[in-house]
């Protein structure tokens, strides 16, 4: 689930990149980017996999 909202972080980046678009001065192209490396660094770490440790 991470994984997919990395993609569309990545892909909002891109268009906003290739259009030249500034959602105020918060939403940036590197403040997407930064997200998406931080959704991907937590798909990799295994959170959000639904797994347990109760038996």
């Amino acid at each position: 689930m991470l994984a997919l909202v990395a993609a569309l972080l990545f892909a909002l980046a891109l268009i906003f990149q290739l259009a030249g678009v500034a959602v105020g001065s918060v939403v940036t192209v590197a403040t997407l980017v930064l997200l998406g490396l931080v959704a991907v660094a937590l798909h990799l770490a295994g959170v959000g996999t639904g797994w347990s440790l109760k038996r």
